[in-house]
């Protein structure tokens, strides 16, 4: 009786939707950025030797790692039936050992050593060495495993590609076809988080105080202003979710994002990154002042520090987050031509610290039961809870005095024919931040609260009465 064949199975792509050097590439951005510079130098002694130093500096969570359900099955039905199933993978030994152990689908392992790259020719002849020249099946995903199943005698593809199941089927018998489901252009656009666009509706709010003079002109500005800041938004907001990608998949909703999910690779996303900052770059530079693009570009290196290692400073975060906000309302100033006055800078500086201090307690209340990953994650422990409640409430106050004592600013007055309306602003704002902090108190904050606010009927419901007010002011 014929043995059954031996299963020979790619990790990148095949086992899991992603790439394992490029998710430790991400990682190693996180843990030691300096270590960067020694890149061109490590790969000028070959690929091998380029995944072992970023194997020794990097080490991924393989219990969170994306992996393909089809191809898991498929390996286990082939292990009951008393086929061999080896791990054959380009990517380092270190990081194939533990996935092979966390699985525990695998008899053996095969992969780079740090001295050769176990890719195309090379992965033949190591399963050749490894099978003594008996037959196989292999698994694999891309054009370069063209080059084992040339060798084969039977291929899984696991691809949606029907022109590589046909390559193969030229080379060897096709024992199965995989095909991983697809990434629909709804997931693509879930990946830009559109939804945090509403955070720059700030842009228009200087425009509050001249509703009245409003022209077409300047709300083409402030609209021109605001997708150029919602394109840089998106391309940080995905590399950031590419920087937390380990992070996210151990969060009971963040996991479903579609780079965590694995649905869209790191590679695409580095490439949806770059493109939207460059098109939100081109887009300021021709339309808008060289002030505003001035803005944009401080508001990229922020966000960007932000989303590196800011995030995991204790209050230096959201200090941060509170410096975020306040520029886009600078942002919507230099487009639109308005004054950016020390009274607007201070009240802004004050309610964003609130806002980004009641979004931090959120995730302090809800994640208090993982000290350890907490304190990786934000630089915070659970018992710090208390001072971020107490701090964000006290500054939420204290924009509320500022903008009491700003509505007594006599070149504000100057404006309005009645400026007893504006009154109407102070407890309307007074009431709103209360409500947030006691929803946030709660657990009823689920997501960023300027979002919140922006989806909140009571908040929107505050806005208009605000407007109006500065309507009859007028």
């Amino acid at each position: 009786m014929t043995a059954p064949l031996p299963l020979y199975v790619d990790l990148d792509g095949t086992l899991i939707a992603t790439d394992s050097l490029h998710e430790s590439l991400l990682k190693l951005v996180r843990v030691s950025p300096r270590a960067l510079l020694s890149l061109p130098l490590w790969l000028l002694r070959g690929r091998a030797a380029l995944k072992r130093e970023v194997a020794r500096r990097t080490r991924l969570d393989v219990r969170t790692l994306p992996y393909r359900p089809e191809v898991l099955d498929f390996v286990r039905r082939a292990r009951e039936s008393g086929r061999r199933t080896i791990l054959a993978t380009a990517s380092d030994a270190r990081m194939a050992r533990r996935v092979a152990d966390h699985l525990g689908l695998f008899d053996a392992v095969l992969a780079s050593d740090g001295e050769r790259n176990v890719k195309g020719a090379n992965k033949l002849a190591a399963i050749l060495r490894d099978t003594r020249g008996m037959g196989f099946s292999y698994a694999g995903d891309h054009a370069a495993d063209l080059e084992v199943w040339r060798g084969s005698k039977a291929a899984v593809v696991v691809s949606r590609s029907g022109a590589l199941a046909r390559r193969a089927a030229g080379l060897t018998e096709v024992e199965a076809v995989i095909k991983p489901r697809r990434a629909g252009l709804g997931r693509y656009f879930q990946g830009l988080r559109p939804h945090q666009w509403l955070k720059n509706v700030l842009i228009f709010l200087p425009l509050m105080p001249v509703l009245h003079d409003l022209t077409q002109a300047l709300m083409v500005d402030a609209v021109l202003a605001f997708l150029a800041f919602s394109l840089m938004a998106s391309g940080i907001y995905v590399l950031n979710d590419l920087l937390d990608l380990e992070s996210d998949r151990r969060h009971h909703r963040k996991r479903r994002r579609p780079f965590a999910a694995g649905d869209i690779s790191s590679a695409t996303g580095l490439a949806m990154s770059i493109g939207l900052g460059v098109a939100s770059l081109a887009l300021s530079a021709a339309l808008l002042p060289p002030s505003f693009v001035a803005v944009l570009l401080l508001y990229a290196a922020l966000t960007t520090a932000y989303s590196v290692f800011l995030k995991r400073r204790a209050v230096v975060d959201v200090f941060s987050l509170a410096a975020l906000y306040t520029i886009r309302v600078a942002a919507g100033t230099q487009a639109t031509g308005q004054p950016l006055s020390f009274w607007i800078l201070s009240f802004s500086l004050f309610i964003f610290l609130s806002l980004a201090l009641a979004k931090r307690y959120v995730e302090l209340t809800s994640a208090a039961g993982d000290a350890v990953q907490l304190k990786r994650d934000r630089g915070y422990q659970p018992g710090d809870a208390t001072f971020v409640l107490c701090t964000g409430v006290a500054a939420g106050q204290m924009s509320a005095v500022l903008l009491s004592l700003y509505l007594q600013d006599q070149q504000l007055l100057a404006r309005y024919q009645e400026p007893t309306w504006l009154w109407i602003l102070i407890p309307v704002f007074l009431f709103w931040t209360v409500r947030i902090w006691l929803k946030a108190i709660r657990g009823a904050l689920h997501e960023d609260p300027v979002v919140f606010a922006a989806r909140d009927w009571v908040s929107r419901l505050a806005v208009g009465i605000g407007a109006a007010a500065l309507w009859m002011a007028h």
